[in-house]
């Protein structure tokens, strides 16, 4: 199965700012760290479909859907995946936490966390090297309960967490300019 939206969360209020930022490859948890789709129905209890995978790996989700969302925010002089050799002032790293359908009586949810660390990259000073850090966690229900479902409401989950990155990383290299 895919995952995510076609386009980028849209902000408007906020004015661009000189910042260079690289996105680092995303961790994931052990129990997600695989391109099957894994569910919830139980207490403590994890599977996974035989038939339904992820295209990849929700790491390399995370990493790309982030970087391009900032990219596309226009926020930012200019935003690149680890893959690039351009030299960047800010990188952001990234855990996959959570990525999962949860089956409750009530219908299916989908569960996304991440958590990131934005830091600066040439300052020589470790105690000032962190910006923040920080965990986001979003759950929402699945309109239609099948794979697709999951898929579809997974994508919307990511925008709503890129959409609160975005913003927080954008309010803490402000007030480094």
């Amino acid at each position: 199965m895919s995952f995510g939206s076609s386009t980028a969360p849209e902000i408007e209020d906020l004015k661009p700012i000189d910042a260079v930022i690289r996105v680092d490859r995303f961790g994931v948890a052990p129990a997600y760290n695989s391109n099957r789709m894994i569910y919830r129905d139980e207490s403590f209890k994890r599977d996974e479909y035989v038939y339904s995978n992820w295209i990849a790996n929700p790491g390399g989700f995370a990493t790309y859907f982030l970087a391009r969302d900032l990219r596309d925010s226009g926020l930012f002089k200019a935003v690149f995946t680890y893959k690039s050799h351009l030299t960047a002032s800010y990188a952001l790293a990234g855990f996959v936490d959570e990525f999962f359908e949860w089956d409750t009586p009530e219908g299916w949810d989908a569960v996304l966390g991440l958590s990131i660390t934005l830091v600066v990259l040439q300052e020589p000073d470790i105690s000032k090297r962190i910006l923040f850090q920080k965990s986001y966690r979003v759950t929402r229900r699945c309109k239609e309960e099948h794979p697709r479902g999951l898929a579809e409401t997974m994508s919307l989950a990511m925008r709503e967490v890129s959409l609160k990155i975005i913003r927080d990383v954008y309010i803490v290299l402000k007030d480094q300019k």
